[in-house]
């Protein structure tokens, strides 16, 4: 028996896959052990819009903080009030475990948050669940060469989950749904910093975090043609473009499309490499990718390692080819 506690992550007006991800988790280990409960934690200056979703996903109970500070015009950087509103949830509900996605928010305040609950923490693991009154899960260490298996003990036990671990996978019995809404105020004044601009991708670009279909670009990719056909499979499909240090290097992609250990990480259904040799610091950043196609022109490069199906070929032959084709059969309506 434990009592799980999610927190659902508001990005552009929606609560992020991963943070469904976590839900879908919890709720599943919940149905495993009998009297387990499912708790999500909100922070929103309009959390009612999110209500209906939340249930559909198997949200038992709902613990709202509401406040104008977490609304996007705000003016104060997040992670001092979401630290404050986090706490004040894990009191109000004392869960005995608190799974967090594994966000830039969540990663910027989670050793700050376990210190103000007094709790430990398992950051950015790929996999857990709740034995023997302990949390066991699995982290992927040295750029996922590795992976290590950590426990810790004690309530709460906080927990930050990688995009891609586990499916997002809506409730088929739905359930009635309990509202508690947890007072909350924060001066914006001790905030000490001030927001000044929030520097977003180019308007038109699909967020890689939340999309389907990745079609990434290597250092294979060499030149504005390259790009082109990049562009156009990625439109074809309605995927996000991401791509790796070295074609972000040569000036062709923007650096807010770095996927890797040191960029993004990416859990598409499809995630096409193209031109891209594998190198485990990219690798890194798409391991949770459920359908890999990897196209290279050298046979022995290391993506096809980790790939579902390859292409051995010069991507400039490869993608026309493989763009027409997929024009044929959406006309078609196969």
């Amino acid at each position: 028996m434990a009592r799980l506690l999610t927190f659902a992550e508001i990005r552009a007006g929606r609560i992020t896959r991963l943070s469904l991800e976590a839900l879908s988790r919890c709720r599943e280990i919940a149905r495993q052990r009998r009297g387990s409960t499912v708790a999500v934690a909100i922070v929103s200056d309009n959390p009612l819009a999110h209500f209906e979703e939340l249930a559909r996903y198997g949200a038992e109970e709902v613990f709202a903080v509401t406040d104008t500070v977490f609304a996007s015009a705000t003016r104060t950087p997040r992670s001092a009030p979401l630290t404050a509103a986090l706490a004040g949830v894990i009191k109000q509900a004392v869960p005995d475990v608190v799974v967090l996605p594994s966000e830039e928010s969540v990663k910027e305040i989670l050793g700050a948050l376990a210190i103000r609950v007094f709790a430990p923490a398992l950051p950015d693991v790929s996999g857990f669940d709740v034995l023997d009154g302990a949390v066991k899960a699995q982290r992927p260490v040295f750029t996922a060469g590795f992976m290590a298996h950590v426990r810790a003990e004690g309530a709460p036990v906080l927990v930050s989950l990688r995009a891609g671990s586990y499916a997002a996978c809506q409730n088929p019995e739905p359930s009635s749904m309990r509202i508690r809404n947890v007072p909350f105020a924060f001066d914006e004044k001790v905030a000490g910093k001030t927001l000044r601009k929030v520097v977003k991708a180019a308007s038109g670009r699909i967020d890689l975090s939340e999309t389907s279909v990745v079609v990434a670009a290597g250092r294979g990719v060499r030149d504005e043609k390259g790009k082109r056909l990049i562009e156009e499979l990625a439109a074809l499909l309605g995927a996000a473009v991401g791509a790796s240090r070295g074609a972000i290097e040569a000036g062709l992609f923007p650096p807010s499309s770095l996927i890797g250990q040191t960029g993004k990480t990416v859990s598409p259904d499809v995630y096409i490499a193209v031109g891209i040799s594998g190198a485990l610091q990219h690798v890194a950043g798409m391991s949770g990718s459920r359908t890999v196609i990897a196209i290279n022109k050298d046979a022995d490069a290391p993506v096809f390692r980790h790939a579902t199906y390859g292409i051995a070929g010069d991507l400039y032959e490869v993608l026309p080819a493989f763009t027409e084709a997929l024009k044929q059969k959406a006309s078609t309506g196969d």
